[in-house]
């Protein structure tokens, strides 16, 4: 799993949610320095949300793998309504219930985290029985990515919040037939 590289807005701690926002020149180099890393594994498909940031860095990982990306809606991060565009800091002065938004839909203000699991719940039901394939990379956003994590992983994804994933990492989740095994999370030696 890949975390969309830099874009002006990660690096202003503003809300992305469904705009599109394209990388920065900085994000195109992690893109790259992601590519290098992956260079050496054998990739049998590459699944991404289909917004700009996450096909911009999909697309320069699959270059060093001669795959397409398969453009997958289920993958796109929280569509966080009137909060899309805001700070961080903006967000939370102008919206104080903030942290008890995720937990109730507000069709006003975007999708809830239900919302957000059932969405990733169908790509893990579309992608199970692909392992045999070989690995499968997802690069997507920190939300639909924690919210993938907690549900491989068995985790009540009301603690989606406990992963930390910044831009242009990599986690690996293991699939087994007894279980999966998470054996890297935000690993960003690369960047470095």
């Amino acid at each position: 799993m890949a975390r969309h590289a830099e874009t002006e807005w990660t690096r202003e701690g503003r809300y992305q949610g469904h705009c599109e926002i394209g990388l920065t020149a900085k994000g195109i180099k992690q893109a790259e320095r992601l590519r290098e890393r992956l260079r050496g594994e054998k990739i049998a498909a590459i699944y991404t949300s289909d917004l700009r940031r996450a096909m911009e860095t999909a697309q320069i990982i699959a270059s060093g793998h001669h795959l397409d990306v398969i453009p997958c809606s289920e993958l796109r991060e929280l569509d966080f309504g009137n909060l899309e565009g805001l700070t961080f800091v903006e967000a939370q002065r102008n919206y104080p219930w903030i942290e008890q938004r995720w937990s109730s839909p507000d069709p006003e203000q975007g999708e809830s985290l239900s919302q957000l699991v059932s969405r990733v719940a169908r790509l893990v039901t579309r992608l199970r029985g692909l392992e045999a394939m070989g690995s499968i990379l997802t690069v997507s956003h920190g939300g639909p990515l924690r919210v993938l994590l907690c549900l491989l992983l068995g985790i009540d994804p009301e603690r989606w919040w406990q992963f930390e994933l910044g831009c242009a990492s990599l986690s690996v989740v293991e699939t087994y037939p007894q279980g999966v095994v998470l054996s890297s999370l935000n690993d960003a030696c690369h960047l470095k």
